[in-house]
């Protein structure tokens, strides 16, 4: 996977893609597709989300440009891969889902694996979490179609945020970079993520 799927196109930061080859990926994809675990493609997992692909994993990781001991926080744990990933990194993360099933059994599946640096809450992700802001990167797995002010607001000065922007079907994967208290975009990738919703399922 690392070889054939990173390397191949671009990831180089080699934190990165240690971490990509230490995490089990296939322990957070669900039993019955487990074969399919490590081919270069989002899958399936309950209630109506995916796990990114390796590469999308990978790249939004090396864009947000973090090193050991910084505080990310993410939006949209999902299994809980990209949370494991960047704790592998040797970063402190807070992840939020608002699915609780989800939120729930990524967090019981974390502690198992060791990731005790992953702190997991259920909620809504559009507010983020600001009694632990300001945050030296933030990274967003689902696609809201403007930018949240409350995430623009709990971004440190000179922090990075990654962010898929959109509506439904194929979004912009966003670098955001906190200036002098201004954001700068600049756009990467086309890619296709879940929308983001509130509680209630509206999409933002």
């Amino acid at each position: 996977m690392v070889s054939s799927q990173l390397r191949s196109r671009g990831i180089d930061d080699t934190s990165v893609l240690k971490a990509m080859t230490t995490v089990p990926r296939h322990q957070f994809v669900p039993a019955r597709i487990r074969d399919l675990a490590y081919q270069d493609s989002a899958l399936p997992i309950d209630y109506d989300q995916t796990i990114s692909q390796p590469y999308i994993v990978a790249l939004m990781s090396q864009l947000l440009s973090v090193k050991p001991g910084d505080k990310v926080l993410e939006i949209g744990t999902g299994s809980g891969y990209q949370a494991a990933v960047l704790a592998e990194m040797g970063v402190d993360v807070f992840t939020i889902e608002i699915v609780p099933e989800l939120g729930l059994h990524a967090e019981t599946l974390l502690k198992e694996l060791g990731y005790n640096s992953v702190r997991v809450r259920v909620g809504d992700g559009y507010l983020g979490w600001p009694e632990n802001a300001p945050f030296d990167g933030i990274i967003v797995t689902c696609a809201p179609t403007e930018i949240p002010a409350p995430l623009e607001k709990q971004l440190a000065e000179g922090g990075r945020m990654v962010i898929p922007l959109g509506e439904s079907g194929f979004q912009e994967l966003l670098l955001l970079t906190k200036k002098d208290g201004r954001i700068i975009r600049q756009k990467t990738i086309d890619v296709r993520f879940v929308p983001m919703v509130d509680e209630k399922g509206k999409v933002y």
